[in-house]
């Protein structure tokens, strides 16, 4: 029984893999390109905390205001690819320039913030 059980769920898991991979090489170029920038904010956040947690937080306002520019910046990257996706229909009438332009100005204000933070 356990090993019937087993053998389904391991073909329902490549089953839902290959339906998100077929699904996401439809995706544009663009919307790529914003998802592995999230990719990248994000694993630096995550090399961030393991760094502090193996090294430890001396500096802790460094730590924190690294870790939240990465988590800053991946948040404004994930409204900015919500934004230029041509299949949401509420932002159907904003040019991706604008929603761009929107992005390096909250990236800008976002890190002056930190900076000030820094001290």
């Amino acid at each position: 029984m356990g090993k019937a059980s087993t053998s389904s769920t391991t073909k329902d898991a490549l089953a839902l893999f290959n339906s998100l991979r077929s699904a996401y090489s439809a995706t544009p170029t663009t919307l790529k390109i914003i998802d592995l920038y999230v990719g990248f904010a994000v694993s630096t956040a995550l090399i961030q905390v393991v760094y502090m947690a193996l090294v430890g937080s001396f500096p802790f306002n460094s730590f924190l205001s690294g870790v939240l520019s990465c988590t800053g910046t991946a948040v404004l990257a994930v409204c900015l690819r919500i934004q230029v996706n041509k299949e949401n229909k509420e932002f159907k009438d904003l040019p991706p320039e604008r929603a761009f332009a929107d992005f390096v100005l909250c990236n800008l204000v976002l890190h002056l913030v930190i900076m000030n933070f820094l001290g």
